[in-house]
């Protein structure tokens, strides 16, 4: 790893990136095959951490772009964690189920986390950047 990498638990962010995509689309199918495959909705885990993990594997093969295709990546990160803010709409619903809570709950946690470790790299490889210009 060059010291121009932002890491977290020894990790790129590519790498968390591929992981946390692997996550929700693991997520999402699991979700679509519990709820007997009746409502495409339970994939949407997967519809938006998809592209988490793809973006991740293009920026670890194509490093040239990896700025853009990391900030892309950030910004499916927060559309998961702002999916997952209608948890509390869908605690309160009469016709909630524990397969909907668990969902975006995983959204809004995993999707917040993973939206803050994008923005402390984001912030970590600017401070890199002005520091080398000096």
């Amino acid at each position: 790893m060059s010291e121009q990498t932002y890491t977290f638990a020894g990790r790129s962010m590519p790498e968390i990136s591929i992981a946390v995509g692997l996550v929700f689309t693991l997520w999402g199918v699991a979700a679509y095959v519990i709820s007997d495959m009746a409502s495409m909705t339970a994939m949407i885990p997967m519809f938006v951490g998809g592209p988490i993990g793809l973006m991740g594997l293009l920026s670890k093969l194509n490093p040239d772009k990896r700025k853009m295709f990391m900030h892309i990546s950030a910004m499916f990160g927060l559309l998961c964690a702002l999916g997952g803010l209608r948890l509390p709409m869908v605690i309160m619903s009469d016709e909630s189920s524990t397969l909907l809570i668990a969902s975006h709950t995983i959204l809004l946690v995993l999707g917040s986390i993973y939206t803050y470790l994008c923005v402390q790299s984001f912030i970590w490889i600017r401070k890199q950047r002005e520091a080398t210009e000096e």
